[in-house]
């Protein structure tokens, strides 16, 4: 399991790294919306080896077969690789490259608010909850965590649902199928 779960959990970091660092550097220009989505689409991408990894598992080390429980494992452990190069590149990309992130982040949220017609007390409890994400985000252990948590993580594990449920197969039973062929 160990060189599958490797193999493919590496290759996905690697995909996820190249493709944050290629969109990270065009949020602004695309908008922060079109952002997420790209965002979002790139981890969808990167996730895909999930399940090319749980499915040759089953194929070269299960010999055609595997339960849903070992499939979910696999997929977990690439997965977590996966999320693991994520962090690791968003910190990297925040600290080095874009340390003025979070005012432009929030000069856009309150724009925002204010073309949705929010009232002044309504902007200064945005203000105040943007002021304590830059603090967390300036913080790189609490940073990790809550990038780690809210990014990747749920993406992940919902392709890893999907895939180990798709992928699990049970071993045909050599007596079932000999049995029903006599009966016929």
């Amino acid at each position: 399991m160990k060189k599958t779960v490797l193999t493919f959990g590496l290759i996905s970091g690697v995909i996820i790294s190249v493709l944050m660092a290629a969109t990270t550097v065009f949020a602004e220009r695309i908008g922060f919306d079109r952002a997420v989505i790209v965002g979002y689409t790139t981890m969808l991408i990167a996730f895909l080896l999930v399940f090319f990894g749980i499915k040759s598992y089953r194929d070269n080390v299960g010999g055609g077969a595997i339960s849903f429980g070992r499939a979910l494992t696999v997929g977990i452990l690439i997965m977590l690789i996966t999320c693991v190069f994520y962090v690791v590149i968003w910190e990297i990309i925040y600290f080095n490259f874009l340390p003025d992130f979070p005012e432009k982040y929030s000069n856009y949220i309150l724009e925002k608010s204010r073309a949705a017609g929010a009232t002044p007390d309504q902007i200064a409890k945005k203000v105040e909850e943007l002021k304590q994400m830059k603090a967390m985000l300036d913080n790189p252990w609490l940073s990790a965590v809550i990038i780690f948590i809210s990014e990747p993580l749920p993406v992940g594990l919902v392709m890893t649902l999907i895939s180990a449920a798709i992928l699990r197969k049970r071993r045909k039973d050599p007596e079932v199928v000999v049995t029903t062929a006599n009966a016929q």
